[in-house]
């Protein structure tokens, strides 16, 4: 679904390593759509002082002191978001009823938040268009 090239921005032939893997993605006739949503990710960025990545949608990290990974994270889930159809949302489900174990079956729950009050929950799920829509005409409250 994705493409993630990961480069040493230290690496003194760090520009032709580039153009060698986007020469050797493009010869392996991947879909056009694959190679125009990579991510291209810049590590070792704490060995340059203020470094600041020249190329367009370039995201600049440091594995080792965790630098700019949360927003790789967040730029990975979007992306494959997009090329999967799916969104993430977060329902109210009732817990005596048989929503949350749909849910379970029919889509990615991330996190279940008990309102011990009422009986319900709010759940976060990754979904796709066809499976929400079954969910709404299921549970249509």
């Amino acid at each position: 679904d994705l493409i993630v090239h990961v480069r040493d921005i230290t690496h003194p032939e760090t520009i032709l390593q580039k153009a060698t893997v986007l020469s050797v993605l493009k010869n392996l006739n991947l879909p056009s759509h694959l190679l125009d949503s990579m991510v291209e990710v810049h590590n070792k960025v704490d060995l340059i002082e203020r470094y600041k990545p020249t190329e367009e949608n370039a995201l600049a990290i440091s594995a080792l002191h965790g630098h700019g990974l949360e927003e790789l994270k967040e730029e990975i889930e979007k992306k494959i978001l997009t090329a999967t159809g799916k969104k993430i949302l977060t329902v109210n489900v009732n817990l005596e009823g048989p929503q949350l174990s749909w849910l379970y079956k029919e889509a990615t729950v991330q996190e279940v938040e008990v309102v011990p009050e009422d009986g319900t929950a709010r759940v976060k799920v990754i979904i796709g268009n066809s499976a929400f829509g079954r969910y709404k005409n299921l549970f249509p409250n």
